[in-house]
């Protein structure tokens, strides 16, 4: 990867258009974790979302071979969707970009506060 394909992004869109190449190939049932696993993993992304592109490419792989044994999405993934998806992420602890958003704006306004007060 090259400066500018970080900057652009470029790389991103060819790796999420190689996903999404890989994902409809799978049946409509896979599909469907799919769509639920890219929805429940997105809030655990850093601006670019380049930290998911491994969780990502793992839990598309996890399907992928599961459809090829001729297991059930049920079978693979659970009834959780989400909390696998937390799994995956780090674990119930694991900090969403709210979260990261929110510290930033309490530190923000932690220091206005102060200078006003001070």
């Amino acid at each position: 990867m090259n400066f500018w394909e970080t900057i652009t992004g470029s790389d991103l869109t060819r790796q999420w258009k190689a996903f999404e190449a890989r994902a409809s190939a799978l049946p409509g049932d896979y599909q469907a974790a799919w769509a639920q696993i890219k929805g429940h993993l997105f809030p655990y992304g850093d601006f670019s979302g380049r930290n998911l592109t491994p969780i990502v490419d793992g839990a598309l792989a996890l399907l992928e071979e599961a459809y090829a044994e001729g297991q059930s999405v049920g079978d693979v993934l659970g009834d959780d969707i989400a909390g696998f998806c937390t799994a995956l992420a780090g674990g119930h602890g694991a900090r969403t970009y709210r979260d990261r958003w929110r510290e930033q704006l309490n530190r923000n306004v932690a220091r206005k506060l102060g200078r006003l007060g001070g």
